[in-house]
């Protein structure tokens, strides 16, 4: 056995630490991912102690045990009683693959496998003292408390609702009364152009540049009286980059000029996914903005509790429109919320997710730009806009091997010329073979000439 060969099956926690990048569970965790995927950890190696590597590192001994266990949930390492921890060799790794037809690329649904064990965030949400007693807690102290901290402005008032697109359907109709206009940037969240028909509003769409909504189209939607702007700050579902600095200070000049007062709504539609938390217009317009956030794809669908916080007029608004001020959350899901906001093992697991998605865009983007096929996204883009010959056509021929996507019509205002589809990455295997295979599969379905795999 060469030195190499030696190390690989049994690094010492010296070795191991410098090539661990940064201190976190997530930093480490994601490392150790790296050296097994690239092959610098072997098929059978074994890892050093727990305690070893954390005195290594300089850091607590729970901070590895985060890092260990999510290379567990991902199949990468077992944890044997006397045998330590031992990389896996990925053919031994169980296939959790059973066929595309099981996988969602239309819904932006999230891989819940990449999302945080609940039991503890429920369990402590249950010793608060006013657990069942009578009354209405639209949000509770724990929730607004470490909210309160990651909003990007000072809200006027707080309310919660269910998942996110119930609480951006109230936050629109307290916004935009019936029967009027209301200005979005395209494309739009999958189901928002429904939304809108559904509250009998007439959306007014505006193109993008690489700041955000771009400032003619901007002006030329004035000229039309908006009561509301729908805004992707962002870009969760678009094609550019989140909105700068610059740009959010050009809307609000223009917003400000403007005769009629308008309401904004902001999208937060990935909350604790994003890189980094989007800016607002809520700084420059006060008691004009309402922002919705959402946590379902980060923590789970079951949490079921998204936060609107802004202008008190609009949050009080859409109170009354929930149930005529009757609905509200409940404590137990508000503060399970609550807790995982603030934990450090969910963050570890949410920032894995986050590069875990990321990864997985970016891999499915390279094989089909390698296939010659045209893909669009931004960077913090949680969807894939890829080019076809015809739309119709496109998602036939994909439906007919089992892989459901989104219609790119729906999600535009304006007809395109170009046509596209909606793809998410979010559920993507992470074996080359099959992100190559669906590739192959996406080339030949919205390529025009291509010979279709049959």
């Amino acid at each position: 056995m060469t030195l190499i060969e030696s190390l690989r099956s049994t690094p010492s926690a010296a070795w191991l630490a410098e090539r661990v990048s940064g201190r976190s569970a997530v930093d480490i965790g994601t490392s150790i991912e790296r050296l097994i995927r690239e092959g610098e950890l072997s098929d059978g190696a074994q890892l050093p102690t727990i305690r070893g590597l954390a005195r290594e590192l300089d850091v607590s001994v729970g901070t590895i045990l985060i890092a260990w266990g999510r290379l567990r949930d991902l199949g990468l390492v077992d944890t044997h009683r006397r045998g330590g921890t031992i990389v896996r060799s990925a053919a031994k790794r169980p296939s959790t693959f059973r066929g595309w037809h099981d996988l969602d690329f239309t819904g932006v649904a999230p891989d819940i496998s990449l999302q945080p064990d609940l039991s503890r965030a429920v369990l402590d949400s249950l010793s608060v003292s006013d657990l069942n007693v009578y009354g209405r807690d639209y949000m509770t102290e724990r929730l607004r408390g470490v909210v309160e901290k990651e909003w990007p402005f000072a809200a006027e008032a707080w309310t919660t609702a269910g998942g996110g697109t119930e609480a951006l359907l109230l936050a629109i109709a307290a916004a935009a009364p019936p029967g009027s206009v209301v200005a979005v940037d395209e494309p739009v969240s999958p189901g928002l152009l429904d939304t809108l028909r559904d509250l009998q509003l007439t959306p007014v769409a505006l193109s993008s540049d690489d700041e955000g909504p771009s400032v003619d189209s901007f002006a030329e939607a004035l000229l039309r009286s908006p009561s509301a702007f729908v805004f992707q700050p962002g870009s969760a579902f678009g094609a550019r980059p989140a909105a700068s600095a610059r740009r959010i200070q050009q809307l609000a000049e223009l917003i400000r000029a403007h005769s009629e007062p308008i309401a904004i709504v902001e999208d937060d539609a990935i909350g604790p996914l994003a890189e980094q938390t989007a800016l607002s217009l809520g700084g420059e317009l006060p008691g004009q903005v309402i922002r919705v956030r959402a946590y379902c794809k980060a923590y789970g669908i079951d949490v079921r509790t998204s936060v609107i916080g802004g202008s008190r007029e609009l949050v009080e608004r859409s109170i009354q429109l929930r149930s005529h001020g009757v609905g509200s959350n409940s404590r137990i899901l508000q503060n399970t919320l609550a807790y995982l906001i603030r934990s450090e093992a969910a963050d570890a697991d949410v920032a894995l997710a986050r590069e875990t998605y990321a990864r997985r865009k970016n891999q499915l983007v390279a094989a089909l730009e390698s296939r010659g096929v045209v893909v669009h996204s931004g960077p913090e883009s949680i969807v894939l806009w890829i080019e076809v010959a015809d739309e119709t056509e496109a998602m036939l021929r994909l439906a007919s091997r089992g892989i459901s996507v989104g219609s790119g019509s729906r999600s535009f205002v304006t007809p395109q010329a170009q046509p596209v589809i909606r793809v998410s990455p979010m559920q993507l295997p992470d074996a080359q073979e099959l992100v190559d295979q669906l590739a192959d599969i996406l080339a030949s379905a919205t390529t025009p000439g291509r010979e279709f795999f049959g």
